[in-house]
C-alpha cells in the first residue's frame, strides 16, 4: 500500500484483505449464474431505467472504448455493455454479468466502494486491490428508489486513462438523476388511479447521535429532517412500538429518571408541530403513517436468514449516544441478534467485517470465534490473536 493511498481507499484495502480477497486473484466471483441473472434482472426495479441509462450513458461507454455497467444493491452487475474490444478486455478480469464487486468479495473497486459508502466512487489503476485489475479505472455512483431512498444499486464506467477526468462522473451522476426521475414517473404513472392515502415516515438511527427523518405527507409534500436527540428518542420507541403507547409507558421508556407527565407531553407536543397531526396521535400517542426504518430493515434481513445483508445496511448502534431506557433495549436488542446471528454462520469475512468495525472491535467473543474458524497459518488469525491478546490485558482476563 502506498504511503500517499486515500484515506477511504486505504480502509477498503484492509476491508478486502479482512475479508479473505487475493491480491493475486484474476477475476472476479460469479454469484448469478445465467438463468438466476434472467430472473433477478427482470425482477429488478432498474429494469425499468436501463434502457435510459444505456442510451444516455452506454453509448458515451462505448465510443470512448469503456464499458458500462449496472449492479444490483448487492454488488452483483445486472447489464454490462460497451464496446466489443472493451468487453473482450473486461471479461479477462471477469467484468461480466452475475459477476460479484462488492470489495469484500473482489477487492477495492468503484462499484464496491461506492455501494460501502452510499456515494460516488472513483478508482484509479493501482488503487484497484487485485493486481489484474491495475490496468483500469473506474468511476460509480449509487442509485436510489426516489420514494423511499433506498439503494437499488450503483452505475459504473470502466476503461482506460480517459475516464479519469471530472466530466465522467458528472455524466455519471447526471445519468443516475434521470433514472431516478423517470423511476419517479414511473411510480406516480402506477399510482395515479389510486393515490396513496397513508402519510410515510423513512427513519435512520443506526449509527446516528440524532435520527434522520424523511417525510411524505401523501398530498405533494416531502421533507427530510435532522431531529433532535429527545425527539429522536420519542419517534425510535413510538416507530417500535405500532399498537402505541400510553403517557405512563412511554414515559418510563424514555426518562432515566421520573420526567413528569408535563414535561413528556411538551415534548410530543413540540415533536407533533415538527411533523404536523398527519403522523402523530394521541391517546395512546402512536404513529399514524407508515413507518420504515434502517434498523428494522436489518431485523427484517436478520428474520429472512440474510446475515451479509443485514451487516452490509448496519451502520452501527441505534442512537449510540442515548441513554433512554427503551432505546437502550432496542440498541441491545438488535446488537444482540445481529452478533447471535454472526456467531452462528462460520463465515469469517463477514465476523471480521464487525470484529474491524469501531462497534465491534472490542467484542471478545467474535474475535475468538474468528480465531476458531481461521487455520494456523492464516494471517487473519494472528491478527484476531493479537487483538484477543490486547483485550485480555484490558479486561484483567
Amino acid at each position: 500500500m502506498g504511503t500517499g493511498m486515500r484515506a477511504e481507499v486505504a480502509d477498503s484495502w484492509h476491508r478486502s484483505a479482512a475479508a479473505g480477497v487475493l491480491a493475486e486473484e484474476a477475476a472476479a466471483p460469479i454469484t448469478l449464474d445465467h438463468a438466476e441473472l434472467k430472473d433477478v434482472r427482470a425482477a429488478h426495479p432498474l429494469a425499468q431505467v436501463f434502457p435510459l441509462l444505456d442510451d444516455v450513458l452506454g453509448q458515451a461507454a462505448r465510443d470512448c472504448d469503456a464499458v458500462m455497467a449496472v449492479s444490483d444493491e448487492a454488488g452483483q452487475l445486472l447489464w454490462v455493455c460497451g464496446s466489443a474490444s472493451a468487453l473482450r478486455r473486461a471479461e479477462g478480469i471477469g467484468f461480466v454479468e452475475g459477476s460479484n464487486w462488492d470489495e469484500r468479495l473482489a477487492g477495492t473497486n468503484a462499484p464496491g466502494l461506492a455501494l460501502r459508502l452510499d456515494g460516488p466512487s472513483m478508482i484509479t489503476r493501482a488503487e484497484h486491490f487485485r493486481q489484474s485489475v491495475q490496468s483500469w479505472s473506474c468511476a460509480a455512483a449509487p442509485i436510489h428508489d426516489p420514494t423511499t431512498s433506498r439503494l437499488l444499486g450503483v452505475l459504473d464506467v470502466t476503461g482506460g486513462d480517459t475516464i479519469v477526468v471530472p466530466q465522467t462522473m458528472a455524466l455519471i451522476r447526471a445519468a443516475v438523476r434521470l433514472a431516478e426521475s423517470e423511476l419517479a414517473r414511473e411510480v406516480r404513472t402506477a399510482v395515479a388511479p389510486e393515490p396513496v392515502l397513508r402519510p410515510q415516515l423513512r427513519i435512520e438511527l443506526l449509527g446516528r447521535g440524532e435520527a434522520l427523518l424523511l417525510l411524505d405527507d401523501a398530498r405533494g409534500h416531502r421533507a427530510r429532517l435532522r431531529l433532535s436527540p429527545r425527539h429522536s428518542e420519542l419517534l425510535a420507541l413510538l416507530a417500535s412500538a405500532p399498537q402505541g403507547l400510553s403517557g405512563d409507558e412511554l414515559a418510563v421508556l424514555l426518562y432515566e429518571y421520573d420526567g413528569g407527565s408535563s414535561t413528556l407531553r411538551a415534548e410530543v407536543n413540540r415533536l407533533r408541530n415538527l411533523l404536523s397531526e398527519d403522523f402523530l396521535a394521541s391517546r395512546p400517542y402512536r404513529l399514524k403513517a407508515e413507518v420504515g426504518g434502517d434498523w428494522l430493515a436489518v431485523e427484517a434481513k436478520l428474520a429472512a436468514g440474510d446475515v451479509g445483508g443485514a451487516l452490509r445496511i448496519f451502520r452501527g448502534p441505534l442512537l449510540p449516544r442515548s441513554t433512554a431506557p427503551g432505546v437502550v433495549r432496542l440498541r441491545e436488542a438488535l446488537n444482540h441478534q445481529l452478533r447471535a446471528a454472526l456467531l452462528a454462520t462460520g463465515q469469517p469475512d463477514l465476523i471480521s467485517a464487525w470484529t474491524r468495525s469501531a462497534w465491534g472491535s472490542d467484542d471478545y467473543e467474535l474475535w475468538s470465534r474468528q480465531r476458531d474458524l481461521l487455520s494456523p497459518g492464516a494471517p487473519l488469525r494472528a491478527l484476531a490473536e493479537g487483538q484477543l491478546a490486547r483485550l485480555e490485558r484490558e479486561l484483567g482476563l
